[in-house]
């Protein structure tokens, strides 16, 4: 009778671990297969129905500014068949290519939309404002008529992926994107990539080099930022006061070019009284013209273009 008893327990424990066995492989059949990196990065990545599927901030920035501009889907970071069919969509309504591929001229197009909602800006400072971000100090700085109204920690890129130089403007603002994101988004007109200033996650990582390229605040300070601030507010984003880094590497630069160098070359043409607009990192008509007369007053070739003897005369190489 013992035996029969201790029989019986086994066959009910044995049943019980075959059950809970069986839900547990159904439960990771379910799950999505994720491919082994995530999608960070913040230059225009292509993104595409893939197996496994792409995953990451950049895929959660999408789904998250296609929700804020109307589109019924929901936002976890993962490149699914239902962020496939709003990318559709959303390409149809722009008279774009019936693609499913996410591409630079996607982003270009997603980030300049305006939103379905307007967002209230609530009050804000009447005199004219500038924010200055220093990746060296990693200190955010609010500027009213030229004087500083409030300060606060960011974190900033890390070496491999730097925060962009220059000096550029809020072109839109979201609120709640989550995730790494935080509770607010202020995006920047960088030419080459998704730059923003932005709350976190990690709350942990500000005051260091720890994003991929945007600004991070505190949730709490960031929301106080947020309303201060509107669309076309400049940003100025420097290394220990200047635009011009200590190592540079020169390269031929000419019209219709962007990046980091053309901010460099932009900046050192201020500096040394060749005004002409902002150091935005488009290498565009006033940079050209810039350019000329800087070569015009030096006695080099009448280019418009960066060359070896320009970035010389412009001290810029020895």
């Amino acid at each position: 009778m013992r035996k029969k008893i201790i029989l019986f327990f086994i066959i009910i424990a044995f049943l019980f671990f075959h059950q809970a066995a069986i839900a547990a492989t159904a439960e990771k059949q379910n799950e999505p297969f994720l491919s082994a990196y995530p999608i960070d990065n913040t230059d225009f990545p292509v993104l595409y129905l893939n197996e496994p599927q792409l995953h990451g901030e950049a895929v959660w920035m999408l789904q998250a500014r296609l929700r804020e501009l109307g589109y019924d889907l929901a936002v976890n970071g993962i490149y699914s068949g239902e962020t496939c069919n709003m990318v559709r969509m959303f390409h149809n309504a722009q008279g774009m290519s019936d693609s499913t591929v996410v591409t630079r001229e996607t982003w270009q197009k997603l980030m300049l939309e305006e939103p379905s909602l307007s967002v209230s800006a609530g009050e804000k400072p009447s005199g004219r404002l500038l924010i200055v971000i220093d990746v060296t100090t990693r200190k955010l700085t609010l500027y009213e008529n030229d004087k500083p109204i409030r300060e606060y920690p960011v974190a900033v890129g890390k070496s491999k992926t730097p925060s962009p130089l220059g000096e550029w403007k809020i072109v839109h603002k979201s609120l709640n994107w989550g995730n790494g994101f935080g509770t607010r988004w202020m995006g920047l007109n960088v030419p080459w990539g998704i730059y923003g200033i932005h709350g976190t996650n990690k709350p942990g990582s500000i005051g260091s080099y720890a994003s991929h390229g945007c600004i991070r605040m505190f949730n709490k300070q960031v929301e106080e930022l947020y309303p201060l601030v509107s669309e076309g507010t400049r940003v100025r984003i420097v290394e220990e006061g200047q635009i011009f880094p200590q190592n540079f590497t020169p390269v031929k630069l000419k019209k219709k070019d962007s990046g980091q160098r053309v901010v460099y070359v932009q900046s050192r043409l201020k500096e040394l009284g060749f005004e002409f607009d902002h150091a935005d990192g488009r290498f565009g008509n006033m940079t050209e013209l810039a350019v000329k007369y800087f070569q015009v007053w030096h006695g080099l070739p009448v280019t418009g273009e960066l060359d070896e003897a320009t970035y010389r005369a412009m001290g810029m190489i020895e």
